[in-house]
């Protein structure tokens, strides 16, 4: 068969074909009388084999190699394709994702298309103080692609650089929630609490129906940050998990606090008095318990909580007494 004719069926062109022959891939196995190549059935079969080599990413020599080295093991050339492709992937994959960040910022031109590429370089920086300055300069104006900020947000280990980006997702609008609902969700513990984190710091109704969802996450330290956010916006919600923080000793201070917020409401207080109570009575609770448990019950205003610290002032434990005696004498001015 002629190379002409090769190159028709096999989808190689002559001019790679005679690359082929120059490099000793493939050389046509006779010549017609007027000294044209001609291709035998095996140098077609070897042209066949040669492209398929190359469709897996193998250099010209390497295919060389594998074709006429009876000795030649793939399982090492393969691993390395393998590595290369994924190291390949992975740089298009970051390149794609960039491409999408700065399309979401919606540039106006060219000179924000380089602000917004800058600025993604500041946000991955390995100085925590550039970091920290390209997550204000997000909150100023620069264009930003909200789905970066999160990424940052949900990333960052320095407190300060954290508290910087959770800023700049307040301020960035519309579109940080429904992504820092992922994070909740995410794998790595961290991740879930630094969502839950930005998350607290959005003071709307969507950001405070995710709190609320949270409540029933299984991560111990996302229900407890929710519900400690959740107190000073009144969602009773929060209620057992403040409670169990404070027999827990887990910020019991701060969930004491909370329960002291949300107990405005005269009947909210009452439900919160009356699982202390419950807690206080619980034979099982040991005295260091049952003495934050009144501690916790000092925060609480109105009548039910009175009552229960005037029969607490009478407990056996010494500690639980005194602390209920001080707190009545602060409330009657006695």
């Amino acid at each position: 068969m002629l190379i002409g004719d090769v190159a028709r069926r096999s989808g190689v062109s002559a001019r790679m074909l005679r690359h082929y022959e120059s490099l000793g891939l493939v050389r046509p196995t006779g010549r017609t009388v007027a000294g044209y190549r001609e291709y035998s059935g095996e140098d077609i079969r070897r042209i066949f084999h040669i492209e398929s080599l190359r469709s897996l990413g193998l250099s010209l020599r390497d295919i060389g190699r594998a074709l006429d080295d009876p000795d030649f093991a793939p399982g090492q050339l393969v691993d390395d394709l393998i590595r290369r492709t994924r190291d390949r992937i992975a740089t298009e994959t970051e390149l794609l994702t960039r491409l999408d960040r700065i399309g979401a910022a919606e540039p106006a031109d060219w000179e924000e298309v380089l602000q917004t590429v800058a600025l993604l370089h500041a946000l991955g920086s390995e100085s925590a103080g550039r970091r920290q300055r390209a997550a204000l300069a997000s909150a100023e104006g620069t264009p930003t692609p909200v789905a970066a900020l999160v990424e940052a947000a949900l990333n960052e280990a320095d407190p300060n650089v954290a508290g910087a980006l959770r800023w700049a997702l307040v301020q960035s609008g519309d579109g940080a929630l429904a992504l820092l609902a992922e994070g909740l969700g995410a794998a790595a513990p961290d991740v879930r609490r630094r969502a839950v984190e930005a998350v607290a710091e959005v003071p709307d109704e969507r950001a405070t129906a995710l709190l609320k969802d949270a409540l029933a996450s299984p991560d111990p330290a996302v229900r407890r940050y929710a519900a400690l956010a959740l107190g000073p916006r009144g969602v009773a919600d929060a209620i057992p998990t403040l409670v169990e923080m404070v027999v827990d000793a887990v910020s019991d201070v701060d969930a004491a606090d909370a329960l002291g917020a949300l107990a405005g409401d005269p009947v909210v207080a009452d439900e919160i008095v009356a699982r202390l109570v419950d807690r206080l009575a619980d034979d099982t609770a040991d005295p260091a318990v049952r003495g934050r448990l009144t501690q916790a019950l000092a925060e609480i205003p109105g009548p039910a909580a009175s009552a229960a610290l005037t029969e607490l002032s009478s407990d056996a434990d010494r500690v639980v007494a005194s602390t209920a005696t001080y707190v009545l004498t602060l409330r009657t001015g006695r």
